[in-house]
Order: C-alpha cells, then sequence, then structure tokens
C-alpha cells in the first residue's frame, strides 16, 4: 500500500469540537466509494488507511467502475447532536460528493441518515456526469432505493449483507482448512456487522460462544442464543443484559481475546490486535469483519504462531458489492440474488487467497495485497 491518496480534506465544525476528514485514494472512471465514519478516536491516519484499503476492496470485489475513498469524524456518535454534525459534514463535502466522491455509513453512521440527507442537500445518490446523463441509471438507481427498504432474514438489506459476507469468507476459509463443523466463534462488536454475521453463523451451524460489546463481553462454551440476543439488542449495538441465561458468564469486554475458541471474529473497531494484544489470541484462524483491525506489528505475531487470516478487504466487502451491483446493474433489487450475487464474490476471492497462500507460503495479507492491488488512480469528475 505505497501509493499516495489523491487528495485528503480536512473539516473543522464552526459548531461544536467536531473535527473530519475525507480522502479519496483512488478514482475509476472518475468515481470513487466508501463509508463515513463517526467515533470520538477517529484521526486523519485512520481515514487515510481506511480509504487505502477501500481500493483494495473495490479491486477484490471486482468492480471496473470505482476506486476507494473514506470520510470520518472525531466525534461521539451517541451524542444528541451527531446528525446534525453529520448533516454540516456533509455540507462541507458536496463539492467533492459532486465530482464523484460517493460517501455512505460506516462504524457509527447510519446509511440511511446519510442518504436522506444527500437529499435533502439537492445531491442525491453520487453519481458522475456520465451517470446521470446515461438513463439505464435511472432505473439502476431507482433499484438501490428499492433495496434499502428490503429485508432478507429480518435485517435490511444494507444492515446484514456485509456481516452475512464475512459469514461466507468464515466458511470458506473454514472448509478450505478442513475445520470441523460446528466451530466455536468469538465476536467483538455488535453493532450491524456482528449481529448479522452471528445470525448467519448460527444458520450454518457455528457456535457462537463470546459476543463482546462496548459494555461487556458475554460467554457460554455451550452457545450463547444468537437469535435471542439479536432480537432484543439495543441500539448502537448493545446486548440486552436482561435476556442472559443462567448459564451465561458475564466478563468485562476487555477480555474477549481470551475467550477459548477456533475462529476470532474482531468485527467494530480498527487496530484492536495489536502488538500488546496479539500475543493473548488462541484461536487459529481470525476473520476481519471490521476495517484495518490488525496492525502490522500484529500481523508479524500471528503469522509466527501460526494464525491464518480472512483479510478485511476481502471478507467484508459486502457492503461495497450491494452497491456495486445495483448501482451497475449487475443484479436487480431481489434480496436472494444480491445475497447469492455477494457469496459467490467473496467465497471465490476467499479461496483464492487461501489456496495461494497455501502454495507460496505468504501469509494471508501478502497474497491478498498483492492480488488486489489497486491498477486504475484515474481524476474526478470534471
Amino acid at each position: 500500500m505505497n501509493k499516495k491518496p489523491y487528495i485528503v480534506v480536512e473539516w473543522n465544525d464552526t459548531e461544536s469540537e467536531a473535527k473530519g476528514w475525507l480522502c479519496a485514494y483512488n478514482f475509476v472512471n472518475h468515481y470513487c466509494g466508501g463509508g463515513t465514519r463517526m467515533h470520538p478516536t477517529v484521526t486523519r491516519e485512520e481515514v487515510i488507511r481506511l480509504a487505502t484499503t477501500m481500493g483494495y476492496k473495490y479491486k477484490a470485489c471486482e468492480s471496473r467502475t470505482t476506486g476507494g475513498c473514506k470520510g470520518g469524524i472525531a466525534y461521539d456518535y451517541k451524542a444528541p447532536d451527531a446528525k446534525d454534525v453529520l448533516r454540516r459534514y456533509l455540507t462541507a463535502m458536496a463539492p467533492y460528493i459532486n465530482a464523484g466522491v460517493s460517501i455512505g455509513g460506516d462504524l457509527g453512521v447510519d446509511y440511511a441518515d446519510v442518504l436522506a440527507i444527500l437529499d435533502d442537500l439537492g445531491i442525491g445518490l453520487p453519481q458522475t456526469k456520465a451517470m446521470r446523463a446515461d438513463p439505464k441509471f435511472r432505473q439502476y438507481i431507482k433499484n438501490h432505493d428499492d433495496a434499502c427498504a428490503m429485508r432478507y432474514d429480518g435485517f435490511l438489506m444494507y444492515d446484514m449483507i456485509t456481516g452475512y459476507g464475512c459469514a461466507f469468507a468464515l466458511d470458506e476459509a473454514w472448509k478450505f482448512k478442513k475445520g470441523p463443523a460446528g466451530a466455536r466463534v468469538v465476536l467483538q462488536g455488535f453493532g450491524c456487522v456482528g449481529a448479522s454475521m452471528a445470525w448467519c453463523l448460527d444458520k450454518m451451524g457455528y457456535k457462537v460462544v463470546g459476543i463482546a460489546d462496548a459494555n461487556l463481553l458475554v460467554t457460554c462454551q455451550d452457545g450463547l442464543d444468537v437469535q435471542k440476543l439479536v432480537k432484543t439488542r439495543k441500539p448502537k449495538g448493545e446486548l440486552d443484559e436482561t435476556v442472559f441465561e443462567a448459564n451465561y458468564d458475564v466478563r468485562p469486554n476487555s477480555e474477549w481475546l481470551d475467550v477459548d475458541c477456533d475462529i476470532l471474529v474482531p468485527a467494530a473497531l480498527e487496530d484492536v490486535i495489536n502488538k500488546h494484544t496479539a500475543p493473548r489470541v488462541r484461536a487459529g484462524m481470525i476473520v476481519e469483519a471490521a476495517n484495518i483491525p490488525t496492525t502490522a506489528e500484529a500481523d508479524e505475531i500471528l503469522a509466527e504462531k501460526g494464525v491464518d487470516i480472512c483479510v478485511d478487504f476481502v471478507s467484508n466487502l459486502g457492503g461495497i458489492r450491494i452497491y456495486e451491483a445495483l448501482v451497475f446493474g449487475i443484479v436487480g433489487p431481489v434480496p436472494q440474488d444480491i445475497v447469492d450475487d455477494t457469496e459467490r464474490v467473496i467465497r471465490k476471492n476467499t479461496r483464492l487467497v487461501f489456496e495461494e497462500a497455501k502454495k507460496t507460503g505468504k501469509t494471508q495479507r501478502e497474497v491478498a495485497r498483492e492480488l488486489f492491488a489497486p491498477d486504475v488512480f484515474d481524476t474526478p469528475d470534471n
């Protein structure tokens, strides 16, 4: 990842202490895409790393139309004025959005809120001039908007697709490794990605033995009742402790790495597996449902321990693949078709990475970076 980003923009809110950044790593056909996150810990450097990863992610999702970008706001997403802060951020970024920078939702930011604000600003779904001039895109965008309101297994499509994609990556890698059925999984993070992934894994027969949210860690080696925990989940991905079974063990959420399990899933913040925490990893495989959850120092430690990794920009690309597939007419607004398309891409490229890593002796991340390095560096719309 040695290419410098095309542009980095800094924003300072005039009505709060919020600060934000927009980074466009690369444009493809004058277009780039990525989410916007809001969290007190967001930094300029983090946004650049995330935008760079998005460039790789679009390549891994087989896009020929979109490069990578990312937005980030250093602010508490639980604050009463968080949505107002988001509106002011998007207003400031409007010139870039109109030039082909398509930013959506991410950690702490609801995609529906982004779309509603962009509609209010008269922007609508971000498009290039060529897209606006092509009549077929009007139908594709309608398909996208229709799909946003559709549900699959009770989840809104955009709320479930990344988590389900990560579950498909986990399953494909575990089968490649010839892992036993009913493997034990621990998830760190129970927002849209963590909750939907847990639901899908439960359907597949995996045993979720631990879930950590922002407040606590709950474990049970016999397996947690995933369906009950998802259905009773509080806003912002918090578990409802009142529904826990008597045999559940409640511990500090900082102990999520210490739970005995086969597969570990960081599904929230970046850099949670680092040089200090990597030695504590007990699982034989990590599935990166969060963006950039593992540092370079941790990668070295995990490689020495023989831990396999489902790399973030291959595993968690469901959110951009659904956008790509609908807005560029690859599939129509049929929930099962969308899921099938996402599953095909993620399983195919997960297996490709694991096969190449086994053949070459390189780590999965080294292989993924070689296979999916962005190779188009276009310019914004003008």
